[in-house]
């Protein structure tokens, strides 16, 4: 499987792309600009959304559904909102095709027009808060925490297999609040969900930060972020939630009546992560062998490999095969059985190697006179001969050990690769060798912002929460800064 895989250190992007490829997660489509995901990078996609959405529900939120389509006018009303949005949007101004006149083809039937364009959903902010305005009355109604998985679709140009799509899958929650505090208290929350998340479930180590102004989603008050470090020095921002104060109250008109009588406008907060996180998932633990998963968001998390000569063998194997693999899913252990006769063990061995399964099982005849099995490990690659009887509890350790492993392993190359920055020049040479995260103190201006990502293409990937205060002098316009915030380049 991994023959003709190119390295790491050969070429980042181009590993990363075969990675995707070779190893069944996604392709690109007939579409240009949309990808194809494929059953083995789905079925992690799967897992993801499962437990995000344990963890959606156990703090009270809801799954709801809402329209594709957004009136072009709906965009309109909030004008931070739309200038964020416009240059990637996707239009429908027809709703009929018919044949062409030689009967070849089919075009846009132009008595077909719509009488207001229809914008394909880049976000639901706009048909949500339209939506809300008939929900909510009263302070009785509120708050209202409601999340959608769905896809959406913003027009990218440079395309690249889960960081960047034209279309992609997300969830976003909508929350809508009677208080400015409670909003704030949700905002927070979910970034808290996000980062345990990342770190539980993907072993993927998060600074939890506000983005600056420059760096906000259109139409926010506040944005925090879930911030990563990939392998190759360039931070990956994996989740945002974002506090919207009452914008799109105001611009919807939403209000309520609160329990003193008086109309006020309702406090709102959007919150998102998308299949980014598969990218994002890749990049952290991913190596030169191919594709790396935590155990939590595998597939199966263990793959059993009859080695056998005939069919006889075969099927006395298969009888303890199949045993080891009740008694395993017994335990709560995810495993496939791979008795297919058309490819040799060693085939199996590369391909679950590359496909990055956490655990392999070989079984052969002397195992079976033995009372053992082979297991081996694919974050290390160790092997070694396991007693059957002891091989439930033997799996269950390692499959947490390796878990640990990877979240342990990801952090120490993310404080390996973060540096201060002492002063400009310094800053220039960090950046300049895509060094990692690069904490440097700024003078909190968009402009001296703006001119740092102009010369250095570094942008500011958030101040960090509980950010010690500090005096000092900002590296670029040497005016005085209070605290020191983390650079990098970015996916």
């Amino acid at each position: 499987m991994a023959k003709n895989f190119t390295s790491r250190a050969e070429d980042y992007s181009k590993w990363y792309n075969e990675l995707v490829v070779k190893a069944d997660l996604a392709e690109n489509s007939g579409v240009r600009g949309c990808m194809v995901i494929k059953p083995y990078g789905f079925a992690i996609w799967e897992k993801m959304q499962s437990e995000l959405d344990r963890m959606f529900k156990e703090t009270g939120h809801s799954n709801a559904y809402f329209p594709l389509f957004i009136p072009k006018s709906y965009l309109s009303k909030e004008a931070q909102h739309v200038e964020g949005f416009a240059k990637e949007c996707a239009v429908v101004t027809h709703y009929r095709l018919k044949n062409s006149e030689d009967g070849k083809s089919v075009v846009v039937d132009p008595d077909a027009k719509l009488d207001e364009e229809l914008i394909v959903r880049p976000t639901s902010e706009t048909i949500i808060w339209d939506t809300y305005r008939k929900w909510i009355e009263s302070y009785r109604d509120l708050p209202i925490l409601v999340n959608q998985w769905a896809n959406v679709v913003r027009w990218e140009m440079r395309t690249r297999l889960f960081l960047r799509t034209a279309e992609f899958l997300w969830q976003e929650g909508h929350t809508a609040h009677a208080t400015k505090e409670e909003a704030i208290e949700e905002t927070e929350q979910m970034i808290e969900v996000y980062a345990r998340f990342a770190e539980d479930f993907m072993s993927m180590p998060v600074i939890k930060g506000l983005k600056s102004e420059n760096e906000r989603f259109a139409g926010a008050l506040e944005t925090y972020c879930i911030e990563s470090l990939m392998q190759d020095g360039k931070a990956l921002q994996a989740g945002t939630s974002h506090f919207l104060g009452q914008n799109f109250a105001k611009a919807f008109d939403v209000k309520f009546t609160s329990k003193e009588g008086k109309q006020e406008y309702v406090w709102a907060t959007s919150w998102g992560v998308s299949t980014r996180l598969m990218g994002a998932l890749v990049m952290t633990h991913s190596d030169d062998h191919g594709l790396v998963l935590p155990p939590k968001l595998a597939p199966f998390q263990l793959v059993i490999v009859p080695i056998y000569k005939g069919e006889d063998q075969l099927k006395t194997i298969s009888e303890k095969a199949k045993a080891i693999k009740k008694e395993l899913e017994n335990a709560g252990v995810s495993v496939k059985y791979d008795d297919r006769d058309t490819h040799k063990p060693g085939w199996k061995f590369s391909e679950y190697e590359f496909k990055g399964v956490p655990l392999r099982v070989a079984i052969g005849p002397r195992d079976l006179e033995n009372n053992t099995v082979e297991l081996a490990r694919r974050d290390t690659l160790e092997k070694e001969v396991v007693s059957m009887d002891d091989l439930t509890n033997k799996v269950e350790h390692l499959l947490e050990k390796i878990q640990e492993t990877l979240l342990l392993k990801a952090q120490q190359f993310r404080d390996d690769n973060t540096h201060h920055a002492s002063d400009w020049q310094h800053f220039k040479e960090l950046i300049a060798k895509d060094s990692g995260f690069v904490y440097a103190h700024w003078d909190g201006t968009a402009e001296t912002e703006q001119k740092i990502k102009e010369e250095t293409k570094a942008t500011i990937r958030c101040i960090p929460l509980n950010n010690k205060q500090e005096e000092g002098t900002c590296i670029y316009s040497k005016k005085p800064s209070s605290q020191k915030v983390i650079f990098a380049k970015a996916y």
